[in-house]
């Protein structure tokens, strides 16, 4: 049984039904009624159409909920009439469901177990345990997600299905999510990493691949380059016995040159359309450390320049925090103060970042304060932990 087929299938399967006049909800139940059957049939007697095979079971488990359902016989005057097996055409529909799962409807995190689960293929066990939630908890998520997409396609329970003539986005004019909601989908799935038996940082890279198979455009080019240049320095970012290593401090041998390498050179090729966006920004500067054959040799000032025009793309406060610590490490960290003196010191890690550059500045009694300061507001353990051992580091050398 060829698990990774089954999983490559689902978007396209999933998105004919919704075609045919399915709605979102229905359809992915019958999805994963049909993938169930598969794992029960194909190991005796595989099918030559397997995504063909697939489309014709969850058509029928569709109609069979459709028909047992009382409330939606509106229905069966549309869905009566069953299509005639057969092979199915090579319409690749994935794109559609990319943009229908990050709808403007649904908040970020539903967005994203919604991806996951329906572009991704994942369980709901997998995406709970990713998540570190009750699979119960990201079982209702994941259906509130479902109804909402479906009744803002026009389907609510017992409707009929709504126009899908108003310009908009692809697949389901108007009501689905633009390409930079996309995008932000993705990115947050990249962000949260691994955790239980799902690497979702590797989910994230493969589904941004897809998407940039589908969508000629240099923002999904650009975020594409950024996971694959953060990806390459995993091996890198933590010690054997899980504590944080700084990325000034990390063993540059451990880090995956070929990925680096396909990262730059999607870069470069996405900066040469010059349509210059967020993502494209940020895998510059990722680049940049990259490129670096040591900590000491980073291009600090290109990467402030880079980051002079992040702000001027997002006016994020996140973005100059990290423009303030790169104005440190160009100018000198006084510079850097000054450019942190300007921020909101309730941003996350702007105690963290003013310890670092007070210790640049060799003042190690307020560097040891803050970092201690930093590390109670740390979110996550790893963080705290090798915040205290800054504290505890500066004190030992001060007492020194």
């Amino acid at each position: 049984m060829d698990e990774v087929l089954l999983r490559s299938l689902i978007p396209s399967v999933l998105t004919v039904l919704v075609r045919r006049g399915a709605d979102f909800a229905a359809a992915e139940d019958a999805v994963q009624d049909a993938l169930v059957e598969a794992l029960r049939v194909w190991p005796a007697d595989p099918p030559q159409d397997p995504k063909g095979w697939l489309v014709t079971v969850a058509w029928r488990k569709f109609l069979d909920a459709t028909r047992a359902d009382a409330a939606r016989r509106r229905r069966e005057d549309r869905v009566e009439e069953e299509p005639a097996p057969g092979p199915v055409p090579a319409v690749d529909d994935t794109l559609q469901l990319y943009f229908l799962c990050a709808h403007p409807s649904l908040t970020p995190a539903s967005a994203v177990a919604l991806t996951l689960r329906a572009v991704g293929g994942l369980t709901t066990r997998q995406i709970a345990q990713a998540y570190l939630v009750p699979e119960a908890t990201m079982a209702q998520r994941i259906s509130r997600a479902k109804r909402t997409v479906s009744d803002a396609m026009g389907h609510p329970a017992g409707g009929k299905r709504g126009d899908r003539g108003r310009p908009g986005g692809p697949g389901d004019p108007g009501r689905s999510g633009d390409v930079s909601t996309v995008l932000r989908v993705l990115y947050l799935v990249f962000n949260e990493g691994y955790s239980g038996d799902v690497d979702l940082a590797a989910e994230a890279i493969r589904l941004t691949r897809q998407l940039a198979a589908r969508v000629d455009h240099p923002e999904v080019a650009g975020l594409l380059a950024l996971m694959l240049l953060h990806h390459a320095r995993r091996a890198a970012r933590t010690r054997p016995d899980g504590s944080l290593v700084p990325l000034a401090e990390q063993d540059r041998g451990r880090w995956d040159a070929a990925m680096i390498a396909e990262g730059t050179g999607i870069l470069q090729a996405a900066l040469a359309r010059d349509r210059l966006g967020e993502f494209q920004a940020q895998a510059a500067v990722a680049a940049l450390h990259a490129d670096a054959p040591t900590a000491e040799e980073t291009d600090w000032v290109q990467i402030v320049e880079w980051y002079d025009e992040l702000a001027r793309l997002t006016d994020s406060p996140v973005v100059r925090l990290n423009r303030a610590v790169a104005v440190g490490e160009a100018d000198g960290p006084r510079a850097g103060l000054a450019a942190l003196a300007a921020l909101d010191a309730s941003l996350p890690r702007h105690t963290a970042v003013a310890a670092y550059l007070h210790e640049r500045d060799g003042d190690l009694a307020t560097a040891a304060r803050l970092y201690a300061e930093a590390a109670h507001k740390a979110p996550d353990l790893a963080e705290r932990d090798h915040l205290t051992r800054q504290a505890a580091r500066l004190n030992a050398r001060r007492g020194r």
